[in-house]
């Protein structure tokens, strides 16, 4: 809004001086980027330099507190949190028993948040109070006209992720409140017992699980009614009731790119409940229909845009795209899905060279586009230098279970061990030594135990510098200082 995109370093140091919390705000500058998928746009509000700047130091003071009050299954704008850790607290929530599933969205959750009840909820000190509700109350500009902004966040503050998740907070306990695990007695004796229900929502998107259609029911009418009060309310058309199993003709669901469903299966193939009996049934999550065709339609625009480019060019702008694709299905069953798709990228890879070479022979076109793999097979490559020039394959992605994060943990509860051996990198951490933690998974690589906080912890080089070995980080590892004690001593003795 001020006609400045960026600072010089100078500028930036006399930001910091006049960084104060003033309680007053300019408008943010108002831009529609497309929604994927959709006709649709999405409202972006642009703040100033000065105004980001302050909302960094505001969510720097306001994140920690409200990271120890989050409830344990919201995953979404969290640090240390993901898409893949609310995965996997679906799969925990439904791999022993079939349960009917409230898939719902709330329809533009950013845009009608109600600022009085925000302000309300965050419940925080009177100068920062008065600061966010200038950034709320500032109004955009949208083809050089003014408009008020009466509700909702701006998407594009940097602090607008956190008040929405601060507005959302209290639904998964609302849900637990109205539908507890209750045990029915009778002459002294548990003779039944009801589940909770589970939430778990991932931004404005969330599920709710039980296995009684009734509570399903009543669960969408209270969430509908506690999201009301807040000026939102659940999207129709992205609300469906379904079960993981089939309910009127619906098998499972579909939550942030992943199909989640159970198989009906044999004894033999099925898993056990917790009193040994076979369930009946398989729990498989993959990668959605809808996600590989986005997928095949991102790759099929980038070779239609270069299909006039060089290979190595084609070959670059690809492999990003696999390999980020691949990486994020990684941690649930898409061996399946990586396969077809690298048939279906041999197709599509031929076409292009057939395309830019049709009056040659389909041999003359082999030799010049694929190469031997070195027993990989044949690789649409290209030599350059001294090096190998390759399409990455969905199927080199191994396939890894991804632990989630435990329900109550922060990244700012003081455990850098923890946060480190998941995330590679903590402020009160040695940078090397967090990287080792995260390579490592947390244990140590000569006991095999996990590190505790209050453990001794050396840096030891796999391969002595006596014996030629080198400082680099392939050749370092974590240890126990007992460990590495022990490893020294039988290094000297070889």
């Amino acid at each position: 809004m001020d006609g400045i995109k960026l600072l010089s370093p100078e500028a930036r140091l006399k930001l910091v001086r006049r960084l104060n919390l003033t309680g007053k705000s300019k408008p943010t500058r108002r831009i529609w980027i497309p929604k994927p998928g959709t006709d649709e746009k999405r409202p972006l509000g642009i703040p100033t330099i000065k105004d980001r700047s302050l909302q960094a130091l505001v969510k720097m003071a306001l994140e920690p507190e409200w990271e120890a009050k989050f409830e344990p299954n919201s995953y979404g704008f969290r640090p240390g949190r993901s898409p893949h850790d609310a995965i996997g607290a679906i799969f925990s929530a439904i791999k022993s028993k079939a349960k009917y599933v409230l898939d719902a969205d709330i329809a533009k959750c950013f845009d009608r948040i109600d600022h009085s009840k925000l302000l309300t909820k965050l419940n925080t000190s009177p100068t920062i109070r008065r600061q966010i509700k200038a950034w709320l109350k500032s109004g955009v500009i949208d083809s050089k006209k003014l408009f008020p902004t009466e509700e909702g966040t701006p998407q594009g503050g940097i602090c607008s992720p956190l008040l929405a998740n601060i507005a959302l907070h209290g639904m998964e306990e609302r849900i637990k409140q109205a539908f507890p695990e209750k045990e029915f007695w009778e002459k002294s004796k548990v003779v039944a017992r009801r589940n909770a229900a589970h939430l778990i929502r991932f931004a404005d998107d969330f599920v709710i699980l039980h296995e009684d259609l009734e509570v399903i029911q009543q669960c969408q009418i209270i969430i509908s009614e506690w999201l009301k009060e807040l000026g939102l309310e659940i999207k129709p058309s992205k609300t469906r009731i379904s079960h993981t199993l089939e309910y009127e003709g619906n098998a499972g669901f579909n939550f942030l790119g992943h199909t989640i469903r159970q198989y009906p299966v044999g004894k033999y193939q099925s898993g056990k409940n917790t009193n040994g009996k076979p369930l009946g049934f398989k729990t498989l999550i993959k990668p959605s229909n809808e996600s590989l065709k986005k997928h095949r339609q991102k790759i099929k625009k980038i070779i239609k845009v270069h299909k006039a480019s060089t290979q190595l060019k084609l070959i670059k702008e690809l492999n990003p795209v696999i390999t980020g694709w691949s990486n994020y299905f990684s941690s649930v069953v898409s061996s399946e899905a990586y396969s077809s798709l690298n048939n279906w990228m041999y197709q599509q890879l031929k076409n292009w060279a057939v395309h830019r070479h049709p009056t040659k022979s389909q041999y003359w076109i082999s030799n010049k586009y694929w190469l031997i793999d070195k027993g990989g097979g044949w690789r649409f490559a290209k030599a350059e230098k001294d090096s190998l020039k390759k399409i990455s394959r969905h199927t080199e992605t191994s396939i890894q279970r991804h632990i989630k994060v435990q329900a109550k943990r922060s990244p700012f509860d003081g455990d850098w061990v923890y946060w480190s051996s998941r995330m590679g990198k903590h402020p009160e951490a040695n940078k090397r030594i967090s990287l080792l933690l995260k390579k490592q998974k947390g244990k140590c690589s000569h006991c095999g135990l996990y590190f505790k906080e209050d453990d001794l912890m050396e840096i030891d080089h796999i391969i002595p510098r006596s014996q030629g070995g080198k400082d680099e980080y392939k050749n370092f590892q974590l240890l126990h200082r007992h460990c590495h004690d022990k490893k020294t001593a039988r290094d000297l003795a070889v």
